[in-house]
C-alpha cells in the first residue's frame, strides 16, 4: 500500500536541469579574424590611397591627412605588410566558415527575389533585426559581395606586384593599367561596403557587441 508520501513523490516531475549558457551567436575564432581583417583592410586602404597618389588613375589625389605611410616607400611597407595578413588572415577565416558549415547555414539560400524584397523593407525601416544569429537576404548578399570582392583585391594586386612572373594574371586583367583600374575599383566597392556595413551597425548597436563578445 502506498503512503500519501510516496504518491506525492512520484505525481511531482523531476527538477528540471539548471539553465547552460548556449553557444555564442559569433563564436572566438570568427571574432578574432574578423577584427585581423579590419585592421588589415583599413591599413591597404589607407596605404593604398597614398601609393594612388604617387601615379593617380584619375583627376584627383587622396588627402595626404588621410592616407598611411608618409611617403611611397613608406607606403609600400604598410601595403605589402597589410597584403600578408589580409591573406593568411582571409584563408583561416574562409577555411574555418567552409569547415563549420557556417558559410553554407549564414549565406545561402539566397535569391534576386529576396535580396529585392528584403531591400525595400529596409528601405521602409521594417527589417527586423531580432536574431543575430540569423542573416537577412541583404546582410548576405552585402558579405559575399565582401568575400568577393576581396577576391578581386588580392588578385588584382598580385598582378600589379608582379607582373612579370604573374604575366597570365595581368593578362586576364587587360594589362597592367586594366589591373590597375580594377584594384582601383575594388578598392572603391570595399571602401562603399565599409561604409554602409558601419551604417547598419549604428542603427543595430547590438551586432558590434556580439561580435566583441560573442553574445
Amino acid at each position: 500500500m502506498e503512503t500519501p508520501m510516496s504518491t506525492l513523490t512520484k505525481s511531482v516531475p523531476p527538477a528540471a536541469p539548471s539553465p547552460v549558457h548556449g553557444a555564442p551567436v559569433q563564436p572566438g575564432w570568427l571574432r578574432v579574424t574578423h577584427w585581423l581583417n579590419v585592421l588589415a583592410v583599413v591599413a591597404m586602404i589607407m596605404s593604398g590611397w597614398r601609393i594612388y597618389n604617387a601615379s593617380p588613375i584619375f583627376a584627383f589625389r587622396f588627402p595626404n591627412e588621410i592616407t598611411l605611410g608618409g611617403w611611397l616607400g613608406g607606403a609600400l611597407q604598410w601595403h605589402f605588410a597589410a597584403m600578408w595578413l589580409l591573406a593568411a588572415n582571409g584563408l583561416i577565416y574562409l577555411a574555418m566558415n567552409l569547415a563549420s558549415g557556417r558559410f553554407s547555414r549564414r549565406f545561402f539560400p539566397l535569391t534576386p527575389i529576396g535580396v529585392v524584397r528584403e531591400l525595400v523593407a529596409a528601405l521602409r525601416g521594417r527589417l527586423a533585426h531580432d536574431d543575430p544569429g540569423h542573416y537577412n537576404q541583404v546582410q548576405r548578399a552585402a558579405y559575399l559581395f565582401a568575400v568577393l570582392d576581396l577576391v578581386l583585391l588580392v588578385a588584382s594586386g598580385l598582378a600589379i606586384w608582379k607582373p612579370v612572373q604573374l604575366g597570365w594574371l595581368v593578362a586576364v586583367f587587360g594589362g597592367f593599367q586594366g589591373a590597375r583600374l580594377v584594384h582601383f575599383i575594388a578598392m572603391a566597392g570595399l571602401v562603399a561596403f565599409i561604409a554602409v556595413h558601419v551604417a547598419m551597425v549604428a542603427l543595430v548597436p547590438r551586432t558590434l557587441r556580439t561580435m566583441i563578445t560573442g553574445r
